[in-house]
């Protein structure tokens, strides 16, 4: 996350078509200090930031170096190789990032051996905030010195808001701090949980488990909760029991662009508290620590499905993903979150989340659907489960915690957000979507849920499409490869997300909320 955002733009130019006005000119003289100009910080200067901030300041060194003259290692170098699509290679680095198109690949680890190590687009130097005073010391010092500035806890960023080259950033991994407790104001009254900026949503769930309670985090369990995803809005598998993230904030410790630590709630500065509830990561300020409402645990039901083109006929094959689409607003009326995916191979559900439902409760919401797969034929397998708590069920269908099973760096990512009623008053153009799609190589992931109870219009600034009704959230991802010979195709994979596949999903229904673009 960082506060501007109109250098992704300028990163992506190599890979996006973008039309230039040749009239629009540009102010130099408006340009952030970059290192080698004459306006950039002397080596005293940093020295100076590094004891106001008790060292906490870190000088990038790629994780890959490691992998590249004069400092290769063939140990090291195959260990990183062999760990780069795991998050926790990257969120305990003070620079490195998850999506590999914003690395560009600098000090990439699988180029040559011979490839010099740069920093290309890593930030130069991070602060590792151990306080509020050292975020605002290094806001001032980016401020003062005219430097790009960024913001950063894990790397998750899908968007490159993590990274940014010549850019110092205030690294909030380190801000740990859980503190459960009982609100009490005019707006709630109930349970709440104080996380600090670096909390991740292993380590939530964790402490939550052992208050009996539920905290609303991603389902990749590394995610931190207090930058980009609650920022982002944040739907989580109990999004349509309890909403979005970003509908269940009630306080943040923010400092601001002008170096000031505040407050930002629903009685005190609303409208910061507003945008930084759902308006976008890393845009009104610093977040030091989040306090969100927390909900009793409780019995989990879950539900898997799975079935293969192989095993089916193609048309029977894609007619049972439209049936998957007809059937999922009654799963999510009956208070069903439901993750699942599809290719031109196969289509999946894992899983279907069920709060405060039992195993033959969850079979129940699958049998209408299961019905109507035997119906037409298909061979499928499903299987439905109760767990005792929340974080047993995400264990099971999202662990092994705390790493979880979703690997990094492995796909490029668009999205849309569908309302479930586009595939019934459009059934025939969505069902050409969703096999042009397949037939690009391309995975759907989608997830069903309904949060348009939550969230008054006025309470925050998430995305008003998420309150159109039942909805999927859908993320289409092209392979990602690290074969250094396959730049170009990744680029133009990139293209194809942009131009193609994104742009194809956007004309079955125009009018909804785009995310990833």
């Amino acid at each position: 996350m960082r506060v501007p955002l109109f250098a992704v733009s300028l990163l992506a130019a190599n890979a996006l078509a973008v039309d230039v006005d040749a009239s629009v000119s540009i102010n130099i003289s408006n340009c952030k200090c970059f290192p080698g100009d004459a306006c950039w910080p002397s080596t005293n200067d940093w020295a100076n930031l590094n004891q106001t901030v008790s060292g906490r300041l870190i000088a990038t060194v790629p994780l890959g170096q490691a992998c590249h003259d004069p400092n290769y290692d063939s140990a090291r170098c195959q260990a990183l190789r062999d760990g780069w699509q795991s998050p926790a290679t990257h969120m305990d680095d003070s620079a490195s990032v998850m999506a590999p198109f914003f690395a560009n690949q600098s000090c990439d680890p699988f180029t040559s051996q011979s490839k010099p190590c740069t920093l290309g687009n890593y930030v130069i130097y991070a602060v590792e905030a151990g306080s509020a005073a050292d975020i605002v010391a290094t806001v001032n010092f980016a401020k003062k010195n005219n430097i790009r500035f960024v913001i950063r806890n894990t790397g998750h960023d899908y968007l490159g808001r993590s990274t940014g080259a010549g850019a110092l950033s205030v690294w909030t991994h380190k801000l740990k701090g859980i503190e459960f407790k009982e609100w009490n104001d005019e707006k709630y009254r109930g349970s709440a949980v104080k996380l600090g900026a670096g909390v991740q949503g292993f380590e939530a769930m964790s402490a939550a488990l052992a208050q009996k309670q539920v905290v609303l985090s991603g389902e990749c369990p590394t995610v931190g909760i207090a930058g980009g995803y609650t920022q982002g809005g944040g739907h989580s598998a109990l999004s349509t029991s309890f909403g979005l993230s970003a509908d269940n904030t009630l306080e943040f410790e923010v400092v601001t662009a002008a170096g000031e630590i505040v407050t930002a709630s629903q009685t005190e500065n609303t409208d910061l508290y507003w945008a930084l509830s759902g308006g976008g990561g890393g845009n009104y300020g610093v977040v030091v620590s989040m306090t969100v409402k927390t909900f009793p645990d409780a019995q989990v039901g879950g539900a898997t499905l799975s079935f293969y083109a192989t095993e089916n006929p193609t048309e029977t094959f894609y007619d049972a993903i439209d049936a998957f689409h007809a059937a999922l607003p009654a799963m999510v009326e009956a208070e069903a979150m439901v993750v699942y995916y599809f290719t031109s191979d196969f289509f999946t559900i894992a899983p279907l989340t069920a709060y405060n439902k039992t195993a033959a409760e969850v079979e129940a919401i699958m049998v209408p659907f299961l019905t109507t797969l035997t119906s037409m034929g298909i061979k499928y397998t499903s299987a439905s489960s109760s767990s005792a708590t929340y974080y047993s069920h995400y264990d099971k269908y999202f662990g092994p915690l705390p790493a979880g099973n979703i690997q990094v760096g492995i796909a490029q990512y668009g999205g849309r957000l569908v309302p479930l009623s586009t595939f019934q008053t459009n059934a025939t153009a969505m069902s050409a979507v969703t096999r042009y799609i397949a037939s690009q190589n391309v995975t759907w992931i989608g997830v069903g849920t309904d949060v348009s109870r939550f969230g008054a219009a006025s309470q925050n600034a998430v995305l008003p499409a998420w309150r159109a009704g039942p909805l999927v959230h859908a993320t289409l991802t092209t392979e990602w490869s690290f074969d250094p010979a396959a730049w170009d195709r990744m680029l133009a994979n990139q293209r194809l997300m942009t131009r193609g596949d994104n742009a194809r999903a956007r004309g079955g229904h125009p009018r909804v909320g785009r995310v990833y673009e």
